[in-house]
C-alpha cells in the first residue's frame, strides 16, 4: 500500500465569464501521505474551494491530474464517481447540511443505508461513531435540538460512516464560536486520526490550522508556502 494517498499535479482551472477568464488555480501541486491531516489556508478567493471541490470530484480541473490511492479520478464516469465518493471520500461542510428531519443517529446512518450495510453492522457502526464525537446521549435528537458544535460533531461522524479514506473539510468551523470551534477541532482531529482516515481541511482560521500535520498557504490560485504548525 502506497504511502502516498493524495496526489495533485499540475492542476489549472479557468472559469469563463463572458469574454472573461478568471483563473482559479494556477499549477497546483502536492502529494498528502496516508494518516495525514493537511490544512489549505488563504484569503477569499485564492482558490481554496475549488481546489477542495476538485480533489473531492464535485468539479473538473481544466488541466492537470489527482490522484486517489494511485487511481486518477479526474476524468472518471459519473457512475464510478458516484461509487468513489459513498465509499473512499467524506464531506464536512461549513453549514453541517445535516437532513432536519433525521435523528443524529438517523443522520450518521444515511450513507451506509444508501451503501447498503446491513443492519446490525450499520448499528454498531453509529453507536461506535457516536461515542467517539462524544454524542451517543443526544442519538436521538434532530439537528434543531442541537447546538452548533453538536451539529458539527453529528456531521463528522457522517463523514466517517463508510471508512472512507479521504475526509475533506470546506471551513468545517466557519459557524462556530471560539470555544466551539477547538471543541470540534479536538474532536476532528481525534476521529480522523483513530479511524485511519486522511484529512484536507480548507480554512481561513489560524485556530483550525493549528490542528493540522501541515499547512499549504494558497494565494492567487498558487501553493506560495507550506509549514510544519509549531
Amino acid at each position: 500500500m502506497s504511502d502516498t494517498i493524495v496526489d495533485v499535479k499540475d492542476l489549472v482551472k479557468i472559469y469563463h465569464l463572458g469574454k472573461v477568464e478568471v483563473h482559479a488555480l494556477r499549477g497546483v501541486t502536492f502529494s498528502v501521505k496516508r494518516g495525514e491531516i493537511v490544512i489549505i489556508m488563504g484569503p477569499s478567493g485564492s482558490g481554496k474551494t475549488t481546489l477542495l471541490n476538485i480533489i473531492g470530484t464535485l468539479d473538473k480541473p481544466t488541466s492537470g491530474t489527482v490522484l486517489l490511492e494511485g487511481e486518477d479520478i479526474t476524468n472518471m464516469k459519473e457512475k464510478e464517481l458516484i461509487k468513489l465518493r459513498r465509499h473512499k471520500i467524506g464531506f464536512v461542510f461549513q453549514t453541517f447540511n445535516l437532513i432536519p428531519v433525521l435523528t443524529a443517529y438517523e443522520n450518521v446512518e444515511l450513507p451506509m443505508v444508501i451503501a447498503g450495510i446491513p443492519k446490525e453492522e450499520r448499528k454498531k457502526r453509529v453507536e461506535h461513531l457516536l461515542k467517539l464525537v462524544g454524542l451517543w446521549d443526544r442519538r436521538n435528537h434532530r439537528p434543531v435540538e442541537m447546538s452548533g458544535g453538536e451539529q458539527q460533531r453529528v456531521a463528522i461522524a457522517r463523514a466517517l460512516a463508510n471508512n472512507p479514506s479521504l475526509i475533506l473539510a470546506d471551513e468545517p468551523t466557519g459557524e462556530l464560536d471560539v470555544e466551539n470551534t477547538r471543541t470540534v477541532m479536538d474532536i476532528f482531529r481525534k476521529s480522523v486520526k483513530e479511524e485511519g482516515a486522511t484529512a484536507i481541511i480548507v480554512t481561513h482560521d489560524s485556530e483550525v490550522a493549528k490542528y493540522g500535520d501541515r499547512i499549504l498557504h494558497l494565494r492567487d490560485g498558487k501553493i506560495v508556502r507550506e509549514e510544519v504548525p509549531s
